[in-house]
Order: structure tokens, then sequence, then C-alpha cells
């Protein structure tokens, strides 16, 4: 069968623009889904999917971009979507913030953030971010 028009904005399979040593040290303590970006579907911004299986050895450090970001942490409890499944660290510029609730933090462009720690994974998150 013909491939469909569209069917080039449906992603189905991880692709990840990651080298393969990052890849085998984050599968440590994540799972990563799925993974898209310009190269991967033309004309698409960045977003990726994972799920936080454990606290990792070692932290994502502080860092910016040259870009506004979003980042999600979700729970995996139905009957309590807003429990996160754990506890998280994540620093926005100067300030601390531990995230106990399903979330989504906007970061603009050039702020400082990070370190992110996991702190406890009781159950599976879901992470999710993105970026134009």
């Amino acid at each position: 069968m013909a491939e469909k028009k569209n069917e080039k904005y449906i992603v189905t399979e991880l692709k990840s623009p990651m080298d393969p040593e990052f890849e085998k040290k984050y599968s440590e303590w994540a799972k990563r889904v799925l993974f898209v970006n310009g190269k991967i579907t033309p004309g698409a911004f960045n977003f990726m999917c994972s799920w936080y299986l454990k606290p990792p050895a070692e932290y994502l450090s502080e860092h910016t971009h040259e870009y506004a970001e979003m980042i999600g942490f979700i729970g995996s409890n139905p009957d309590d979507p807003y429990d996160p499944g754990g506890e998280l660290e994540m620093w926005l510029d100067d300030e601390q913030y531990n995230i106990t609730k399903t979330c989504i933090i906007f970061v603009p462009k050039g702020m400082r953030h990070c370190p992110m720690k996991i702190k406890r994974v009781d159950r599976p998150i879901l992470h999710i971010g993105g970026s134009i």
C-alpha cells in the first residue's frame, strides 16, 4: 500500500537524536518513549516523552536555552492524576521548587533552570517536554 500524504506527521516509534552513550546512561533510570523534531518530522518543533522509573545517579545540571521550553511531570494513577507518583526538585533561576503535584512548567527563553532532581519515584512518572 502506498504511503498516505500526511503519514509522515504520525510518529509511532522512538527515533532518538541523542548519542548512544547518553541513551545508555538515561535508560538506567528512565524509558524514553517518543521524540520528534524537524529532522524526524518535517516542520516539527522539539517534543519528547519518557517514563521516569527511579531516581538517577546524576541529575540534570543547570543550563539555559535560546528558546522557550515546556517541561511536564504527569502522574500515572488514573484515580488521582494530580499525584505525580513521586517527588522532584526543580530550580528556576535561583529558586527551588519541590514538585509534588502533576504540573507543566514554562521556562522562558534564556531562563536558568535545573538542576532537576528526582527525589522519589513511587510509580512511573510521565515526563513530557517541548520547545520551539
